[in-house]
């Protein structure tokens, strides 16, 4: 059942990516010449580039999925903040493979959000992010402690 959940959870994952793909792509002939690449935490761009920096957010979510992919395939490759031990290897295996899929979600959206907003900024200056940067930035970070507080109740 484990095995299936993942596999699921993969497959979604990589739809993902490959819907970031579509999008970047269905909207990439529309793009003025200039864009913004780099907004501050309230959504206003402070660095503009070539329309070709659109696909920045898909080809890294790219690398992404496959560094993620190949560390959940062999998590005895990857550092844990505890040590493994013959008694909590299966434990700490399978938080590590959850958390990596949980946030590989997280940054996916994010990785979209901001594709979304950086495409309708280009067009509309008066276009706002539908969720704000900040708040998908502090959601990566609030899901660190959490996955902590769990590895130090299995070691």
């Amino acid at each position: 059942m484990e095995n299936i959940l993942f596999i699921i959870f993969d497959v979604f994952n990589f739809g993902w990516v490959a819907f970031l793909w579509w999008f970047t792509i269905r909207n990439y002939n529309t793009l003025p010449e200039k864009i913004p690449v780099h907004m501050d935490l309230d959504g206003n761009p402070d660095r503009f580039g070539g329309r070709i920096y659109a696909f920045l957010m898909p080809v890294l979510a790219t690398v992404f999925y496959v560094v993620f992919t190949y560390a959940t395939r062999h998590p005895e490759g990857t550092n844990f903040p505890v040590e493994i031990t013959d008694q909590n290897k299966h434990a700490q295996f399978l938080i590590m493979k959850i958390f990596m899929r949980v946030l590989f979600t997280f940054l996916m959206l994010m990785f979209i959000n901001n594709q979304d907003y950086m495409i309708r900024r280009s067009t509309d200056e008066n276009a706002k992010p539908k969720i704000s940067i900040a708040t998908t930035i502090l959601s990566v970070i609030a899901f660190l402690p959490i996955l902590l507080v769990i590895i130090n109740l299995f070691k």
